[in-house]
């Protein structure tokens, strides 16, 4: 008769979780901010160039007045006014994200403006906004990453850069 035997697991070994987990430490910094850094771009440039009249680059469009008139209505600001500040934070941030310039800046007035929009505008489409909120914050805490002006501006410098 044969008698089988079960080596009992080796308690130093690492299992499954602990190597899927290993894998994820090695996702690069860059990669999450570059990714976050295109997200939040797509969102906030697209939106801010429905807010502009045809063939113009920034001139605000009589749709878009309308709209902060009649269906946003945001507390405390002139419709005409919040109509312009929004073009002028969705555009300028989206341009700070994308290319990595003053990227916490940048996240944090996306971050900004996504907490109006969720407050104020749309408070049911929270599904939509807590990604942008989230890349935004990521953005604002750990920067635009090794891939971004912000880094190429500190090696010029040579200032020290953590992209943690």
């Amino acid at each position: 008769m044969t008698r089988t035997t079960f080596a009992s697991p080796d308690p130093a070994a690492p299992g499954l979780a602990d190597r899927l987990i290993h894998l994820f430490t090695l996702i690069p910094h860059w990669l999450i901010a570059l990714i976050a850094r295109i997200a939040l771009f797509r969102v906030f440039w697209w939106s801010a160039r429905t807010k502009v009249a045809d063939g113009t680059l920034f001139s605000l469009s009589d749709s878009a007045v309308y709209l902060f008139q009649e269906e946003y209505k945001l507390p405390l600001l002139p419709p005409e006014l919040a109509a312009h500040l929004a073009l002028l934070g969705e555009s300028v941030f989206s341009i700070l994200v994308i290319f990595g310039l003053a990227t916490r800046l940048g996240g944090l007035g996306l971050f900004g403006m996504a907490l109006v929009i969720q407050l104020f505008v749309y408070p049911d489409h929270y599904n939509e906004h807590l990604p942008w909120m989230v890349c935004a914050l990521y953005l604002a805490k750990f920067g635009g990453g090794f891939l971004s002006l912000d880094a190429l501006i500190a090696r010029w410098t040579g200032r020290k850069v953590s992209f943690a």
